[in-house]
């Protein structure tokens, strides 16, 4: 019983980075996030949901099993497991909180730095947990091209 409270705590702490997006991001009351001009090959806003629905589960359990593998809580692949959860709050709060697309760059590239230092220091003890991450990778890799064509499509508006 004490390993599926930890689990549920791990599934909240990434819930809780999800929580504080959410906050940012509001695609269909957001007339200015449906005025920016996207790529045609941009997700529709209910896609968004259900993915990351999928992933916080995915990376709550990717932690999970690392932290129940050992005999005490490992500090660097769990600094590294909340700081990208840090990052994946910040994003949103960046690109549709204050409207920067430019700025939210930066904010990605170290996401996805500390997302695949997570993967990669995870699979130094789970290889089904760092596998857990993956789809997570690739969905990061897409919202960071989908940021940079946004920024470079809207580049010339002004930001107010």
């Amino acid at each position: 019983m004490e390993s599926l409270s930890v689990l549920v705590l791990f599934i909240a702490l990434s819930f809780a980075a999800a929580a504080v997006a959410r906050r940012c991001v509001r695609f269909a009351a957001d007339p200015w996030y449906e005025s920016l001009a996207k790529p045609a090959w941009h997700p529709a806003p209910a896609t968004f949901r259900r993915v990351w629905t999928v992933l916080y589960v995915l990376i709550g359990v990717s932690g999970w099993i690392v932290a129940r593998q050992a005999a005490f809580m490992p500090l660097e692949p769990m600094a590294l497991f909340l700081l990208q959860l840090a990052l994946n709050a910040a994003w949103p709060a960046v690109f549709f909180g204050l409207r920067r697309p430019g700025a939210a760059l930066p904010v990605m590239a170290a996401l996805l730095a500390a997302a695949g230092a997570t993967a990669w220091s995870f699979a130094q003890r789970s290889s089904i947990a760092a596998g857990l991450l993956v789809p997570y990778l690739a969905w990061l890799t897409a919202a960071a091209v989908l940021n940079v064509q946004v920024w470079r499509l809207n580049r010339d508006r002004r930001w107010d």
